[in-house]
């Protein structure tokens, strides 16, 4: 597997999982993620065993306690390796390059998981994309790449300000991209009523946030209300990704919640889900579902 990564240009992804915790890979960087101390015993030594037999000579390894609480997250701690190196680093997925930061926040700025979305979205190449909750815009970078216009929609100015950097890393010009900082769940019905439309919309939004005003969003209870939101946006043919990383929300809820939108806003859709990424066991990645609208 890891030749094959190799070979097509890939230096991102996911080498262990198990029951407490992950291992990822970020070019020569390692980051555990451990859910409690024997996890993180284990993983570090599968780690050591891993790269000797494959003859992975290591560059960094990071380590990250994954909390139940969002709002106890911290930032990856140094491990092993020089302390003097710069924390931000670049690595490629297909050939795609993007920057990672372990010294930004939790998350170090691509979600390895959505991989073959991505990659999706260079399949059906859409002419304009809006991205909902775009973090470091990944998924406007991929659609860029072949040529579509993009809508970035997150409320974090410094995670948007790395999508402008993941644009320019691929020599993609950011003129014809749009960033707005802003709540994408009073974004969508402001595009709409601007006559706005797009022909795939992304919709990964956190499990649990709060707004700029300081409300709070439940995606079990507020993601029905950005896909109605979506498929306002959608003119004929199109596509609109659903995703969550929520425990209690799987692919057939997703679904329903896309339904209940079909059928208020009398629209009809077929639904597909990409496969899940080689590196990821069943049910370890996020939950995604594709709808594609007719």
């Amino acid at each position: 597997m890891l030749r094959d990564f190799e070979a097509e240009g890939t230096d991102a992804h996911r080498l262990c999982t198990i029951g407490g915790g992950w291992v990822e890979r970020f070019g020569r960087d390692i980051l555990i993620s451990f859910k409690n101390a024997p996890a993180r015993e284990r993983l570090i030594q599968g780690l050591d065993f891993w790269g000797a037999a494959v003859e992975f000579k290591f560059g960094r390894i990071f380590t990250r306690f994954v909390p139940k609480k969002n709002e106890e997250r911290e930032t990856p701690q140094l491990f092993l390796g020089n302390e003097e190196e710069n924390l931000q680093t670049l690595v490629m997925e297909r050939h795609l390059k993007f920057g990672i930061d372990f010294g930004a926040g939790y998350s170090v700025g691509l979600f390895v998981d959505q991989r073959e979305n991505r990659s999706y979205v260079r399949k059906i190449a859409p002419k304009r994309l809006l991205n909902c909750f775009a973090y470091t815009c990944s998924f406007s970078v991929a659609a860029a790449s072949v040529g579509a216009k993009t809508v970035n929609v997150d409320l974090s100015k410094k995670s948007l300000a790395r999508g402008r950097e993941n644009f320019s890393l691929n020599s993609l010009l950011t003129s014809d991209h749009q960033f707005i900082a802003d709540d994408a769940i009073t974004v969508l019905p402001r595009l709409a009523r601007k006559g706005e439309k797009f022909d795939a919309i992304i919709l990964d939004p956190p499990t649990f946030s709060r707004t700029k005003g300081g409300e709070a969003f439940h995606v079990e209870s507020d993601l029905e209300e950005l896909i109605v939101a979506a498929l306002e946006l959608i003119d004929g043919n199109g596509w609109i990704l659903m995703s969550t990383n929520c425990e209690t929300l799987n692919e057939q809820a997703l679904e329903r919640m896309a339904r209940y939108g079909l059928k208020l806003s009398r629209r009809a859709g077929v639904f597909h889900r990409q496969p899940t990424p080689l590196d990821f066991p069943p049910g370890a990645a996020a939950r995604t579902i594709w709808l594609t609208l007719r």
